[in-house]
């Protein structure tokens, strides 16, 4: 079997950008294997056709989309319950210091509000910029952006007012 050798181009994009695309993919999952998962997967799919995708002059924006594709693809598959034999262990890996309660509060939030969100607010991307990745129309981002932000005033409401009724 060939084995698949890296054009320097690409090399050089891993190197420099995959930082990036590692806090891009936790901000979309909120998990950092999950977010190594998608990067790594994006990574081989985009390596693959390298070639093609600088000739269309945003090799990061292309990158972003299989990931934020193939975590839209991700949390389906997550819905599908699996039937198995053994119930699987799980080990218990230390956890990167985070705003937990933040994090909790995203996940909260659906799938394609939370992708609106991240690319707004994490990538500060246009309402615009944002359609014409999602594939969707202005309207349809500026709704999802809408509800997800009420639904977090919400909760941080709901929080603060049990914060305060505890120090009484």
């Amino acid at each position: 079997m060939a084995q698949w050798e890296a054009p320097e181009t690409f090399a050089d994009f891993v190197r420099s950008r995959h930082g990036e695309l590692l806090r891009f993919a936790y901000a979309l999952t909120g998990d950092r294997h999950a977010a190594e998962d998608l990067v790594q997967d994006a990574l081989e799919r985009a390596g693959i056709s390298w070639r093609r995708i600088l000739r269309k002059d945003d090799p990061e924006g292309y990158v972003r989309r299989i990931i934020i594709n193939r975590n839209l693809n991700r949390v389906r598959s997550l819905g599908r319950e699996r039937i198995v034999a053994d119930v699987p262990d799980y080990g218990c890996a230390p956890r990167e210091p985070v705003d937990e309660q933040v994090w909790r509060i995203l996940a909260e939030l659906p799938r394609q509000q939370r992708t609106v969100l991240v690319l707004r607010f994490f990538l500060d991307l246009s309402e615009s910029q944002v359609a014409e990745m999602l594939g969707c129309s202005v309207g349809t981002v500026k709704s999802n952006s809408s509800r997800a932000l009420a639904k977090l005033r919400a909760i941080l409401r709901a929080l603060d007012s049990t914060v305060r009724s505890d120090e009484r």
